[in-house]
């Protein structure tokens, strides 16, 4: 494989590469017939993305050498990183970028042509790997919005870098409306500060959702597409279903698509529920129907065999424990409404105190979801208003 990008594209391949590293940290790199694809997946495979650039991307662009087959590779983020690791010199003094994959080798070559003849080479180990692909369709999600990356990136603008997630709903009047999301912990006396904007329905190009729903979603990842999205000016779309399913982030352009996989919240009702009007907003049937594990939807540990193409790859081997991560063993029994009694909350397992209690998102790639966590009532969240009254 052999591929020259050269001009401003130097530095668009190396935003790209900055919004993967804020995902996984490992990157697939598989030339294909239709473009390079760069691929990445988190440790709890929770977030997928992928981006691939088009042959017309390149000044010159070659998949594979006659004779020989596609190569693929896995090397790590940071590695890659480090060659684009500042965008500023790569738009001041970079005038093209020359990728090569030897498989005898088995090394990735990075050049760097800047200006005054400056050289620089980069020679990165690689392992060969599987294709990394997870399985989605767009398509099938029933609510979708598009709007320029500019107009979402400056609502996030407001919300704290600290923040680990929000929550993206549609309100009364159809307004689409952005929120903190903040856990509510029973030892916890302080009220927490919500941040909320709200955009209408005339910043959207297209604006295909009810009143009501909402999803929770990590706001991380979402600021690392948005990032490249406004600096390339592209619009963004969003696909979402219920609570619990992946959310599909995508842009779209003649020399490149992007495509973000992010988990959500399973339960988002308590957070979501002023959104909408209430009768309109019921998502709790909606989640049961959708968060029940099934036994076979575990195959085994190993990330190849999960970030495949074809569903019916998914093995019925039994459920393993991801790493770092804790699955409910299968479904629960329905429990009757009322007051716990003493003998069960002896039964339930203790926990150490000030651990945080694991959230309860879906996987993006098989149909499991976290251990459900029974968080005790907590103080609601309040708004901060405008006036310099108390809140």
């Amino acid at each position: 494989m052999k591929c020259l990008v050269t001009g401003g594209n130097v530095k668009v391949l190396g935003k790209a590469v900055h919004s993967l590293s804020r995902i996984g940290d490992e990157l697939y790199l598989e030339p294909l017939e239709d473009g390079l694809s760069l691929r990445t997946v988190n440790s709890s495979r929770s977030a997928y993305a992928c981006f691939l650039f088009a042959p017309l991307f390149f000044q010159q662009y070659q998949a594979a050498t006659p004779g020989q087959d596609l190569l693929r590779c896995k090397i790590l983020m940071k590695s890659f990183l480090s060659v684009f690791r500042s965008l500023a010199m790569l738009e001041k003094m970079v005038e093209k970028c020359c990728i090569s994959l030897n498989g005898r080798s088995s090394r990735l070559v990075v050049q760097l042509h800047c200006k005054f003849g400056v050289r620089k080479t980069h020679n990165l180990s690689f392992q060969d790997c599987e294709s990394l692909q997870a399985v989605f369709d767009p398509a099938s999600c029933p609510h979708m919005l598009r709007a320029p990356a500019r107009v979402l990136g400056e609502a996030v603008l407001p919300f704290s870098p600290a923040l680990a997630e929000v929550t993206l709903g549609i309100g009364r009047g159809r307004r689409v409306i952005l929120r903190s999301y903040h856990e509510e912990e029973a030892d916890s006396t302080a009220k927490a500060m919500v941040t909320e904007m709200c955009l209408g329905e005339e910043d959207f190009q297209q604006l295909q959702a009810q009143e009501g729903v909402a999803i929770t979603f990590c706001l991380k990842e979402f600021r690392g597409l948005l990032s490249f999205a406004e600096s390339a000016n592209l619009n963004l779309s969003i696909h979402f279903d219920a609570p619990g399913r992946p959310a599909i982030f995508t842009i779209k352009d003649s020399l490149l698509d992007g495509h973000f996989v992010l988990a959500t919240l399973l339960d988002t009702d308590s957070h979501s529920q002023d959104l909408g009007s209430p009768e309109r907003h019921q998502p709790v049937p909606q989640l049961q129907a959708h968060s029940t594990p099934h036994p076979d939807d575990f195959a085994n540990d190993d990330i190849d065999s999960y970030m495949i193409a074809m569903e019916t790859t998914i093995g019925n081997e039994g459920s393993r424990v991801l790493p770092s991560i804790s699955l409910s063993p299968g479904p629960q029994p329905p429990k009757s409404p009322g007051p716990h009694s003493e003998e069960e909350d002896e039964a339930e397992p203790s926990t150490v105190p000030g651990t945080p209690p694991p959230k309860k998102f879906r996987s993006l790639f098989f149909g499991s979801i976290l251990a459900p966590v029974r968080s005790p009532q907590g103080p609601s969240p309040v708004l901060a208003e405008d006036s310099e009254g108390e809140g």
